[in-house]
């Protein structure tokens, strides 16, 4: 099981401050939380989550993973996403690219899909490696069970804010439709050795929400407004969540969905692996992605103040999530041109 007892985040490396979010006054409609929540997701579109009750499961995910990744790099292969788009799976360490350079990425990590985790035994979408299926029933299912319902919780907050008919959001997040969400478990090597090497590139979210746990440093926001990428530093018993793209179209770019990257733990913390554990919601496949003005006032006058920016995207969830994962696996890259149709709402050029 990958190690608990870690160096201490750097005292001298600078972070940006996130909002501390509770869950349960969430749960209990607390009316100052839900605003402190609502100025965290349309200003930087990320924040901290306590008291969610996920910790303990997080603990198991995280064993899971310790022995998938264990496994030979044979068997391993045998469960790889591949390269048509598809995110569930095994992926190998430098199968995506991080930048339009085509540099390669340093972390490995296996997707289950949720469709998979809340059918089981059955199988949904794939089949998974023996330890992933061993870990299913006392951890994989209930993180997953867990996890939708944190964010469906703050899924909900989000509809009545924007002035959504009851349950608008939460139809198209159906557990009974095949969706592009997944939890993931993520390993990069040691980087006291390359501490330039970007593991994950820049870039946003595909899907609604995402509930990260992580255990060390790494996980850089570039904040609106600045040039200047900044840490943010994990802490015990907090989960970083954040805003993806498919909310922040449905909102007309209310909700943010903001560019960040996964680059080195700072200080001591470089010569230790980094694992990071993640769960995110995305929209049924079929559910086209657009603002949705019909539905709600609030995001019409959002889309209107804003003419310069496009929240048509003709297309679907499952052909947006599809793009941008085929586009970015190296075996797919033609030229800097495959890189930028990986890109989602919030791409910046100059930002890797």
């Amino acid at each position: 099981m990958p190690s608990i007892h870690f160096p201490e985040f750097p005292a001298d490396v600078p972070t940006h401050p996130l909002l501390v979010i509770d869950y349960p006054l969430l749960v209990a409609g607390d009316q100052a939380e839900i605003d402190k929540l609502w100025g965290a997701a349309t200003n930087l579109g990320f924040w901290y989550l306590k008291n969610h009750g996920a910790d303990d499961l997080a603990e198991g995910m995280f064993q899971m993973a310790a022995d998938t990744m264990h496994l030979p790099m044979e068997e391993k292969l045998k469960f790889e996403q591949g390269d048509a788009g598809n995110s569930f799976g095994y992926k190998a360490a430098g199968a995506n690219a991080v930048d339009a350079t085509g540099q390669p990425d340093t972390v490995e990590f296996i997707n289950i899909a949720k469709d998979d985790a809340l059918a089981w035994p059955k199988q949904a979408r794939r089949a998974y490696p023996s330890s992933v299926n061993a870990h299913m029933v006392e951890t994989v299912t209930p993180f997953v069970k867990k996890s939708v319902e944190v964010n469906d919780t703050v899924l909900q907050i989000f509809n009545d804010r924007l002035g959504l008919p009851p349950d608008a959001l939460k139809k198209r997040h159906s557990l009974a439709e095949y969706s592009g969400s997944e939890t993931r478990v993520i390993k990069n090597p040691p980087s006291a050795h390359t501490p330039t090497k970007i593991a994950i590139g820049a870039h946003t979210d595909f899907g609604s929400l995402s509930f990260l746990h992580n255990r060390l440093g790494g996980l850089q926001v570039l904040v609106p407004g600045s040039e200047d990428w900044q840490y943010i530093k994990p802490l015990p018993g907090h989960a970083i969540c954040n805003i993806g793209d498919a909310l922040a179209l449905f909102s007309g770019g209310i909700l943010r969905s903001n560019l960040h990257r996964v680059v080195p733990p700072p200080g001591a913390q470089a010569q230790q692996e980094r694992w990071s554990l993640v769960y995110f919601t995305r929209p049924g496949n079929d559910v086209e992605l657009r603002a949705l003005v019909e539905d709600s006032k609030i995001v019409a006058d959002a889309v209107a103040r804003t003419p310069d920016k496009n929240f048509e995207t003709g297309c679907t969830s499952f052909e947006w999530f599809t793009r941008r994962i085929k586009n970015q696996r190296m075996n797919n890259r033609t030229g800097p041109e495959t890189w930028m149709n990986s890109r989602g709402t919030e791409h910046r050029v100059n930002a890797t």
